[in-house]
């Protein structure tokens, strides 16, 4: 895929939109590493907080409260300011909660900008570190290539794996092999 198609694809979506003009701003000052990694804090504090998740999701927030929230997560989190300044932007246009899309294509730019081939990775749990090294290493083996890996945690696949590259999936959760198990079963 070309930078342009990928380009047009993601500014089809408000969230695109907004995460292109993001990356555009981290690209021309130098900051794209920077901002991934404020965003990689925002991603799991989403993922562990529960009054992080409301405040982005809750239609019951005021604009003043989100922006007020903004601002001290940007500060507990220790935010670089293009990050702060552009959750701020959400809080004020009320796009809060888009900051979890905002994030993913964020990534898929910054992946697609370094010639990286990036995949999303579900697990039933968070994985460590030496997890996510051996998973990066076992797909750039794969497929000739670098790969930047987009983490995501679904309690509901009870264990194992769930990687999309693209259009291709790799299923190796063991809530699908318990699915297929059954249904052999019921011949």
């Amino acid at each position: 895929m070309s930078c342009g198609q990928m380009s047009s694809g993601i500014q089809a979506s408000l969230a695109g939109r907004y995460a292109t003009a993001l990356f555009e701003i981290a690209r021309d000052t130098k900051s794209i590493d920077t901002v991934e990694a404020s965003l990689a804090k925002l991603r799991a504090g989403l993922d562990e907080s529960a009054e992080l998740a409301r405040l982005t999701t809750s239609p019951l927030v005021s604009r003043g409260e989100a922006l007020k929230a903004v601002a001290a997560l940007g500060d507990a989190l220790a935010l670089d300011p293009t990050t702060r300044n552009f959750i701020g932007v959400l809080a004020e246009n009320r796009r809060l909660g888009q900051l979890a899309t905002v994030i993913k294509t964020f990534r898929l730019l910054a992946a697609h900008h370094r010639g990286e081939t990036t995949a999303e990775v579900t697990s039933a749990h968070p994985l460590a570190d030496d997890q996510v090294d051996a998973l990066k290493q076992a797909l750039r083996q794969r497929l000739g290539r670098e790969v930047a890996v987009d983490l995501s945690v679904d309690p509901g696949l009870l264990g194992g794996l769930v990687v999309r590259i693209g259009s291709q999936m790799i299923d190796s959760s063991i809530k699908t092999r318990l699915n297929a198990l059954a249904h052999a079963m019921k011949g």
